[in-house]
Parts: C-alpha cells; sequence; structure tokens
C-alpha cells in the first residue's frame, strides 16, 4: 500500500514502515487517506515498539535499521514447490548451509525438500550465523476434482426431531448422507463450530469464539455418547429427555427462538452424568491417545475452562497470578481441578469424535469433499485461545474495518489480532496447530475474511475504528503455511473475500490454488458498465453462491424486504425511498439479464407473472451458467425461508444466530420436512441439470450441472458491495 507521500520521509513513516504498520489506506483507487499519528503509535506499541516521543522514534528506527542491516536471514523463510526459498539469494557467497527437516534428516541443500517446516542454520563466511524456519510447501493446492454442488447450513438453525432445541452434530450426519446419497450434493458448508465463550447470555454468534482450536460441545447428539446409555440414574435420563423435547418443541411448534443457553444447560447435565461413566477399556485407549495427540493445547483448553467455572469466562479479571498460562499458580489450580480439567477434555474428545463420524458419513455416502469447515477471523479477548496464546496476540487491539461506502464510522470486530512478529518468529507454529485442528475432519475450510492473511485493521481499544491502521503479514509464509497444511489434509481452501480488496491478493491467492467466493448479488462490472455481470465472466476458481448468512435469502431480496427490515432495524443511512428504489433497479436489471439467458420466462416481455419460486430457481440456473467451479446453495432458500440468519450492524435489535430454517409463511423446517419438500427437490433438479432452463426440453443449458465439464474457463474477477458481520 502506498504511503502519504506527505509523511514518506518522516521518522515515524520510516519506523512504521519497517514493522509493516501502514501511515495511509486508499479506501477508493482515487483516494489516500492518512492514519493519524496516534493510531500508527498505538500499533506500533502493540508491537512492543516505543514511538511515544520523537528521541523515543529515532532511536526505535536506528535499532530496527541496524537489526536489519545485520540480518542473514528473515526468522522464516518460505520455498515453493521443492525449490530454495528467495531469501537465500541474497546470502553473502560461500555461506554453509545446513537444513534438517521435520523428519530428521540433515542436509546441506535448501533444494528438493520434502513439505514441512524444517529448521534452517546458516553460515556466513564472515562467521554470522542465523537460525530461520523453512516452510516447505506445495506450489498450488489441486483444483477440485470435478465440478458439484453443495448446501450451504448454519447448522444451529437446522433442527430434526430428535435435536434437543438446536441443530447437532447428529443431524450434520444424517444432513449429509441424505444430501448425498438422494441429492448428489458433493459437500456441506457449515458455520464455524468452534467453542463458544460460557456463561449466561452467550454470545451467539459463531464468528467471535472462546477457542477456534476446539469445536464446541453444543453439538454434541448426546444419545450418540455411548456412554450415555449406561448412565444409572434412568429417572433423570428420562427427566432430560423430557425437557429436550420440550425445548425442541418451544421452537418447532411454539415459534420461539434458539436459546443457545437453555439447550447448553441442558446438555450439561446430560454430560455431567455422562462423565460419572466408567470408560471402557478400549475406549479408555482411544481416549488416552487423544490427550496425547492434544499435548499442552488440549491442556489449556481445558485449563481455561475448568478456571472459567470457578473465576468468570474473562480471564483478564481472574486473579493476577493465574493470568499467565505457565506461571506455577495455574499448575496448582489446575492440580486442584483436575477433575473439572478432565470433563472438559472429554468433552474436546467426544465432540472430535462425533464431527469425525460426520465427515466419515459424508465421504462414505459418496460426497466428494464433505464438511466444509468456517474459519473466524479472530477469538473474542477474554476467552480460552487469548488466554493460552497471549505471546502472539496484540495487546490493546482489535480487528476491524476502517471507514468506506457502506459502513462510514468503520468497523470494530473486537478480536484481537495477531502479532506478525512473533508468528514469524515461531514459524507460524500457532496457525499451523490452528489449521491441522480445523482440517482434522474436513474436506475444505472457508478462510472468513481471507484478505487478513495480507493485512488486517487493527483498532486501539477505547477508540472507534476511524482511528486505527492497516498492519502487515508475511502474506507469503501465511499462504505457504495453509497450503501446506491444506495439502497435507488433502483438503480444498476457500477464501472470503468479498467487500474491498486491495490489488493483487485475489492473484496472489488463485495462484495457490485457493478458491475465492462469488456472491450474485455483488458480481457487477465494476470497471466498466456496472450491470451486472455475465455468466461467462465470472472467475472459476470459487464457490459461486445467491446469498450468505450475512445477507437476506434470495427471496427476501427479490421481493426488497432486506430494505424494509434495515428501515425498522434504523439502519438505513439514506432515505427509504431512494433505498427501496436502488433496490429495486437493482432486482429488475439482474431478472433482466436471466429473461435475456432465457433462464426466466415472462419479465419485461409480457407475459404472464412469474412466481417467486421460479425466479429464484433461474439465479441458480444462472450460477450454473458461469464457470465457477463449486456451486453452494443457501439451504433455507430450497424451501422460501425470508429472514437473514445474522443482520450486521445489529445486536439485540434483531434475533441474530437464533433463527430456525423456515419456509415461506415462517413456519420452521426440521430435517425430516426437508428431504418431503417438493419446493427443495424442484430446486435440486434445477442445480442438477435436471430442471431445464426456461427455453423447454433441448436446451444448451441442460445437463450443465455440476459434475459436468462444460463451462470450466476462466472467469473475470468479482467486485461489489462488503459482506461482513
Amino acid at each position: 500500500m502506498p504511503a502519504d507521500p506527505a509523511r514518506d520521509g518522516t521518522p515515524l513513516a520510516r519506523l512504521a514502515a519497517l514493522h509493516g504498520v501502514a501511515t495511509s489506506y486508499r479506501p477508493a483507487p482515487d483516494r489516500t487517506v492518512a492514519a493519524s499519528d496516534t493510531a500508527v503509535t498505538a500499533a506500533l506499541a502493540a508491537l512492543d515498539v516505543d514511538a511515544s516521543t520523537p528521541d523515543a522514534v529515532r532511536r526505535a528506527l536506528a535499532a530496527r535499521e541496524r537489526e536489519l542491516r545485520g540480518r542473514l536471514l528473515p526468522p522464516t523463510v518460505v520455498g515453493w514447490g521443492g525449490r530454495p526459498p528467495d531469501a537465500l539469494a541474497g546470502l553473502p557467497d560461500g555461506t554453509r548451509l545446513r537444513v534438517v527437516t521435520e523428519q530428521g534428516e540433515t542436509r546441506t541443500s535448501a533444494e528438493h525438500l520434502p513439505p514441512g517446516v524444517h529448521a534452517l542454520h546458516a553460515t556466513a563466511p564472515d562467521g554470522r550465523t542465523a537460525d530461520a524456519h523453512l516452510v516447505a510447501a506445495p506450489d498450488r493446492l489441486p483444483a477440485p476434482p470435478a465440478r458439484s454442488y453443495g448446501l450451504l447450513v448454519q447448522l444451529y438453525s437446522l433442527l430434526s426431531r430428535r435435536s434437543w432445541g438446536m441443530g447437532d452434530l447428529g443431524d450434520l450426519a444424517e444432513l449429509t448422507a441424505w444430501a448425498s446419497r438422494a441429492l448428489g450434493a458433493g459437500f456441506v458448508q457449515v458455520n464455524p463450530l468452534h467453542a463458544a465463550v460460557p456463561g449466561a447470555p452467550a454470545d451467539p454468534s459463531p464468528y467471535r469464539p472462546s477457542s477456534r482450536r476446539y469445536p464446541d460441545p453444543v453439538h454434541l447428539r448426546i444419545e450418540d455418547v455411548p456412554e450415555f446409555a449406561h448412565v444409572e440414574d434412568r429417572g433423570r435420563v428420562r427427566t432430560l429427555l423430557e425437557r429436550a423435547a420440550r425445548l425442541r418443541e418451544s421452537v418447532l411448534d411454539k415459534d420461539e427462538l434458539i436459546d443457545r443457553d437453555a439447550v447448553w444447560e441442558l446438555k450439561r447435565e446430560a454430560l455431567e452424568l455422562v462423565h460419572t461413566v466408567p470408560l471402557g477399556p478400549g475406549r479408555r485407549a482411544a481416549y488416552a491417545d487423544f490427550l496425547a495427540e492434544g499435548g499442552e493445547a488440549l491442556e489449556d483448553h481445558a485449563t481455561w475452562c475448568a478456571l472459567a467455572e470457578v473465576y468468570g469466562s474473562d480471564w483478564h479479571g481472574w486473579p493476577a497470578r493465574l493470568r499467565d498460562p505457565r506461571s506455577a499458580a495455574t499448575a496448582r489450580a489446575r492440580a486442584e481441578l483436575m477433575d473439572r480439567v478432565d470433563f472438559h477434555s472429554r468433552l474436546a474428545w467426544l465432540t472430535d469424535a462425533q464431527l469425525a463420524t460426520a465427515q466419515r458419513t459424508a465421504r462414505d455416502a459418496g460426497m466428494a469433499v464433505g464438511l466444509v469447515h468456517d474459519l473466524a477471523v479472530g477469538v473474542h479477548p477474554g476467552g480460552a485461545d487469548a488466554w493460552a496464546q497471549q505471546e502472539y496476540l496484540a495487546a490493546g487491539m482489535s480487528v476491524g474495518a476502517p471507514p468506506d461506502a457502506f459502513n462510514p464510522r468503520g468497523q470494530d470486530w473486537g478480536l484481537p489480532p495477531w502479532r506478525p512478529d512473533r508468528l514469524a518468529a515461531s514459524g507460524y507454529a500457532p496457525c499451523r496447530r490452528l489449521l491441522r485442528a480445523l482440517f482434522r475432519h474436513a474436506g475444505a475450510l472457508r478462510v472468513d475474511h481471507v484478505m487478513g492473511l495480507f493485512r488486517l485493521w487493527w483498532v486501539p481499544q477505547g477508540q472507534p475504528p476511524t482511528e486505527g491502521t492497516y498492519v502487515r503479514y508475511d502474506a507469503e509464509a501465511m499462504l505457504a503455511v495453509l497450503v501446506l497444511e491444506a495439502a497435507r489434509a488433502g483438503a480444498l481452501v476457500i477464501g472470503e473475500d468479498l467487500g474491498t480488496v486491495e490489488p493483487g491478493v485475489r492473484e496472489a491467492l488463485n495462484a495457490r490454488g485457493l478458491l475465492g467466493t462469488s456472491v450474485l448479488w455483488f458480481e457487477r462490472d465494476w470497471e466498466g458498465t456496472g450491470r451486472p455481470l455475465p455468466p461467462e465472466r465470472w472467475r472459476a476458481d470459487c464457490l459461486a453462491t445467491a446469498t450468505t448468512h450475512d445477507l437476506p435469502p434470495t427471496a427476501a431480496r427479490l421481493a426488497g424486504e432486506h430494505v424494509e427490515l434495515r428501515d425498522r432495524l434504523g439502519l438505513l443511512t439514506r432515505p427509504l425511498d431512494r433505498e427501496r428504489a436502488e433496490a429495486a433497479a437493482d432486482t429488475r436489471e439482474w431478472l433482466a439479464l436471466l429473461s435475456r439467458l432465457g433462464l426466466l420466462k415472462g419479465v419485461g416481455g409480457g407475459g404472464p407473472a412469474v412466481s417467486e419460486e421460479s425466479e429464484i430457481q433461474a439465479v441458480y440456473r444462472f450460477l450454473l451458467r458461469t464457470p465457477a467451479r463449486l456451486i453452494g446453495v443457501w439451504l433455507p432458500d430450497a424451501v422460501g425461508d425470508r429472514r437473514p440468519q445474522n443482520v450486521p450492524g445489529t445486536w439485540d435489535q434483531y434475533p441474530n444466530w437464533r433463527l430456525p430454517i423456515t419456509d415461506a409463511e415462517g413456519r420452521p423446517v426440521t430435517l425430516e420436512d426437508l428431504a418431503a419438500s417438493p419446493r427443495l427437490h424442484a430446486l435440486v433438479n434445477v442445480v442438477r441439470g435436471r430442471g431445464g432452463s426456461g427455453r423447454g426440453s433441448g436446451s444448451e443449458d441442460e445437463g450443465r450441472g455440476p459434475g459436468g465439464d462444460e463451462g470450466r474457463g476462466e472467469g473475470g474477477g468479482a467486485g461489489g458491495a462488503d459482506a461482513r458481520r
């Protein structure tokens, strides 16, 4: 990012540049906005760089320049496809190398290394030495084996007649088996299943978790835990099942919201009973293996959970002696709370096992990809990961977004960012462990706000988002670690790259085999006419969808209901009439294009009115016309649901993350109802290329459903409005 020319030569600007802190940003190609000195100084302070006075700036600048002049190598270097890292080209002639691979082999060359993170030692002729982590990654991830379509769903919103008040991992396994065998789907993408911060009321957002490394046991199907059948107090079991039925009925039959707190309270009671049942020899051995594999990370997570039961769910308020996960006091507390530590370790094991079952069920049913998990941008500052990994997080900072046309006040997401310097020094070990945990039972991983691999907007705590600035990450190293771990797992990566994306980012992601995300309503010719982008100009390497969890379902979008909703919530920044007119014009343009392509009859031609269901089907026919390798069907679209799962910019004004899937009349739809839904099957037939194109039989569009080989040419880029939460 170019710096503010007026500040390029100032000591503060030079110091900031050497630490990857931006002194300006560009909200539009023709506009540069300077970051305040306060924001720049605060970001440097979070990196342990004192820039509080002019003298401090000069001292820090001199120290940094001296450090860089004397450095042989950066702390982490990257080699792609067996080639040596580019950084080695700058070493003095005669420098000797020693590489110790992950496998324990010692080499004297950095060429043709096996994939992994290796230890590199360099000795220069003048006696200087350097140690670095060498990330050896494949050149790129392979493309999906074949074009396929899948379902996109917020798991909590999909209840079955066996759920305890919200969708669970048993429902997910059932959904994947049915979607593959009966519908021909290749994947199911779910919301982040990360562990939430405990306490009532809990934050229902899956994008602000306590831990991204461990899934939340609230998703457990209790009856599928083997020990549940052996709980001795059968009276309590019957009472639990009766309460679970009432909780389920309150959502499905009484139009109540999903109550995550009530669900967890009930499941926790059941799991406390389960914890009293001794494990059999085989189960005990499997649990021991899980504990050994989890190591310190699992112990930290379970310890935080146990301490949170005593001292509350924000570790900043704990006694000072317990705020350090490595302190002697924490070790003593862990020993004193060993039964509770074991309880939470056991929950992690049980949840991991049911996730494994869901992915195995998907693959056994024939899904080419299976589960697509979602990685949130960050974690809650008071949660388990922030406590255990505080040395890698920037204290006093929060991730957000700068002001733009859609959010003139900017955004603060309340998530502490990684420290790029500490990540590099560790060889990106925290990122590698996180990715390994997520790929464990995934066929693909969606990376929310994938642009964060390159830079993040840091907002000083207590300041408005306008007082933030961008901080750079080593994107090559971040990408290499992501590609390495995905390749090891044989998984795809889908980057959520919606909104404002700086030049070169999408190209860099594509070069490494990461898929992007293209949402129909945002795909316009932004650099030309501004009209909807024709299908042949869409990019191929993407997941193409009609909507997301942060946007209205397609039925509501077509009817303009999202404008009325935002007006009721006080979110409009322009007059209602203007917003209505703009939304209606947007919809007319898209419907006109669908009609011109022969995907929808009756628009603009004086024919009979077209039903809403037909319009939704036409939208998905359009997605099939694009070269996108993956097509995502928003499951609520299949039954005519009209309510968005989340409305960005709201908290308690709207029931975000607490709505069950409903039909067009607002009636909750269970998993069993989905299987019998004519509307769903009609849309699936369209997506599978069995529903015609609106042109009659024999049209060129028929048979182009996912799984075919047509329409694979490279598509154009994507642009559009932001879909951040």
